[in-house]
């Protein structure tokens, strides 16, 4: 409990400081900076039990429903084959990144393969596992650098860069009038989705907390039958449990030698992210949506963070949340059939000898 509350503490902290200096995503990245820099600074093990995780993602995938309509639905469906497209050229562009990585330092192409790959940090590493001459340690420490890099200059260049003056708010005050949350149906909608989510865990979908809440609500919104909006305070505790989260999730000291790594895969992180820019304007050009969309749409980043952030900059979120969506399952279900295919499943956990 002491620890619990001392995380707690750390975590408003940060978002409090980052409130205060109006940097991006205060909610979600002050908490998450805090905790990172307060565990390597004390060496202290701080605690955040999974439900608030997971009572977090609900909420964020929640809000992020509630964009869909029936016209974006059809917008989905019209721009499908560029999602395909620019998933495919990012996982791509991902293992050009990881064939230098490989060719110019001691890191395994497998390692480098994994830690490269714009798909999730903990999935990346669960199929390193299985991965002939993949070192999981790698894994981590290089999807760590890759996700921070994209969770700060991502939100900072959708909300300095491309939004108007009047879009930049943040999320907990980017709504008007919000509809109160009473009343028998709107107890029944929350009844109904929370069942729904819990048979996305039960099944184990990917991040089914999110998914779980957010496809409902969207088929409830695009059938006309409208959910409330939650209170700005729910998703700024939302973004809250969630930054906690990312924080300790990153482990930036587990690996001796990341001094070495640690440069070459900042500038690898970076690569990608400017090659995201790149897709984005080409969508852009093709579609009728804003380049803060496009970039959101195509940035390797996580679903609730591009999310939240899609809410901060006024961006077609339900777009966005389609993009990724499809990014997350293409990388969960596609990619590792290619990855196992090539490399060969590793029966017993793999140590590289050529890790240094």
């Amino acid at each position: 409990m002491f620890k619990f509350i001392e995380t707690v503490i750390i975590g408003m902290g940060g978002g409090f400081l980052f409130h205060m200096l109006q940097l991006p995503l205060a909610w979600m990245l002050g908490p998450l900076t805090a905790v990172i820099v307060w565990e390597i600074s004390t060496k202290r093990e701080l605690n955040w039990p999974v439900g608030f995780k997971n009572g977090g993602q609900f909420v964020l995938g929640y809000s992020m429903g509630l964009s869909f309509t029936a016209e974006s639905a059809r917008q989905i469906l019209h721009q499908f084959p560029s999602m395909v497209l620019s998933t495919t050229l990012m996982v791509g562009f991902g293992l050009i990144m990881a064939t230098l990585i490989s060719k110019f330092t001691t890191t395994s192409f497998p390692s480098a393969v994994m830690g490269t790959t714009p798909g999730g940090l903990s999935q990346m590493v669960v199929l390193s596992e299985e991965i002939k001459g993949a070192e999981p340690t790698i894994v981590t420490f290089m999807q760590t650098i890759r996700m921070l890099t994209v969770i700060f200059i991502v939100p900072t260049l959708a909300i300095h860069t491309f939004s108007s003056a009047e879009a930049v708010l943040p999320m907990e005050e980017s709504s008007g009038a919000v509809q109160s949350i009473v009343g028998l149906k709107t107890l029944f909608y929350l009844s109904l989705i929370f069942i729904v989510t819990k048979i996305a865990v039960h099944y184990k979908c990917p991040t089914p907390w999110i998914i779980g809440p957010l496809l409902s609500v969207a088929i409830l919104s695009i059938t006309g039958m409208e959910p409330s909006e939650l209170p700005s305070s729910v998703n700024l505790i939302a973004q809250l449990c969630l930054g906690i989260y990312l924080g300790l999730s990153m482990k930036v000291d587990i690996l001796g030698d990341w001094k070495m790594l640690l440069p070459i895969t900042l500038l690898s992180g970076l690569s990608i992210v400017g090659f995201a820019f790149f897709l984005a304007y080409v969508l852009h050009i093709f579609y009728p949506m804003t380049m803060a969309t496009a970039f959101l749409c195509i940035a390797p980043g996580g679903l609730p963070e591009m999310g939240v952030t899609a809410h901060t900059v006024k961006a077609d979120v339900s777009l966005v949340a389609a993009y990724q969506l499809f990014r997350v399952f293409f990388i969960l279900f596609i990619v590792p059939i290619f990855l196992r295919g090539y490399f060969g499943k590793n029966e017993h956990h793999h140590e590289a000898s050529d890790v240094g």
